[in-house]
This record gives structure tokens, sequence and C-alpha cells, in this order.
């Protein structure tokens, strides 16, 4: 697999490497069960694991685990390097382009947060819930414990309906002025509720329904 992956990365390019082989392109020859383990974890855990904690693994090193351990800083002091892209928001508008793509077709109920800073711009995007093919349960603890991790100042919730109608449902409105009341205790402001449907939206607070 390791040839495979370097073949690839030198006809077509580095970024068209699948992750699998930019990961043992980067460790050389590991067990499979190794390098399906490290997948699950997922970039963000993995890039926050210590060589110690990558030497628990089969077939991994001191000097394999320094490698990877050293790819992730490598990717970490760049992103020090760049500029930082935080769009901000000044409407409903182009809260609803920031996600539309990504949850216009989607099968089931999920529910994000744009997390905001003083200025409005925009800090994260968390997944707070999924839900089922009509339901998303969404407890205040999960949405603002992902809020105050990240020091934010606003929130704009917003969730798609995979029917493709993004008319709010009596059961979103209850839900958005419970999380409204307790943001207001802890000092985060929920800004709005973004209905997502297929290609179209509704903003709650133009509604009037906030």
């Amino acid at each position: 697999m390791v040839s495979i992956a370097k073949e690839e990365a030198i006809q077509y390019g580095v970024e068209s490497v699948e992750l699998p082989g930019v990961l043992v392109s980067i460790l050389g020859e590991v067990p499979d069960e190794t390098l399906e383990f490290l997948l699950k974890q997922g970039l963000r855990t993995l890039a926050e694991m210590t060589p110690e904690e990558f030497m628990k693994f089969k077939g991994i090193g001191k000097e394999k685990a320094v490698r990877l351990a050293a790819a992730f800083e490598l990717a970490r002091r760049l992103a020090r390097l760049m500029p930082e892209n935080k769009p901000k928001i000044t409407s409903p508008e182009n809260a609803a382009a920031l996600v539309m793509e990504e949850m216009r077709y989607l099968d089931r109920e999920h529910f994000f947060a744009i997390l905001l800073n003083t200025k409005n711009q925009v800090i994260a995007r968390e997944t707070i819930s999924i839900g089922t093919l009509n339901f998303s349960v969404v407890h205040p603890r999960e949405l603002f414990k992902a809020a105050i991790r990240r020091s934010a100042d606003g929130i704009i919730l917003v969730h798609n309906h995979p029917s493709g109608d993004p008319t709010p449902s009596r059961g979103d409105t209850e839900v958005t002025k419970r999380l409204i009341e307790v943001g207001n205790v802890i000092g985060i402001n929920v800004l709005d509720h973004l209905v997502i449907g297929d290609n179209k939206f509704v903003s709650l607070k133009t509604k009037g329904l906030l």
C-alpha cells in the first residue's frame, strides 16, 4: 500500500491520495488493524496525540510515532502562519449560505450551531446532535458546552428538514425559545434559528417567531 500511495502522490499530487494512503506514506507499513484504528479516531483526535500514545499501537515504534506527531505539528505551525478566515455574519442569508450545500441533502435531521465572536465573525460550526428522519434532540448542555469551549459570544442555531420544506414546526419554535432563555442566563446570545430545506431556508427571527 505504501508504494501505491507514493506513486499516486508523484503522478497525481499528494492531495489526490486518500487518508489511509497519506497515513501509510508517513508511517510506512503498519498492521491493518492499527491503520483501521487510527482512521476511526479522526484527524482531530490524532492531531492531539503524543508520540508516547502512538507507540501503544501495534507496529508503531519510536521513529514512526515521532514522524506522525511531527507531521501534525507542521500542520499546526502552518495554520498559525496563515491569515485567519473568519466570515462575518451580517444577515440570515449569508449564515444560511455557510451550511446550505452541506445540509440540504441530509436524510436525517442535523442540528448545528454557528458560533460567533463579539464582531459576529464565525469561530466554528459545531454539530450538536443528529436525529432521525424528522426529529433531532437538542440538549442545552451540549449546545452551550460547545459555545463555552470556543469562547463564543453568540450562536446561530441551524437544523435541516429532510423533507426539503423549511417551514418551522411548533417544536422548533419552542426549543428555540428554551435555548434563548438558557443563553440569557449564562450570557451567550442565541441570535437566530435557521431551518434549512432544499435550497431554501426560514429564519425564525425574520418570521417573528422568537
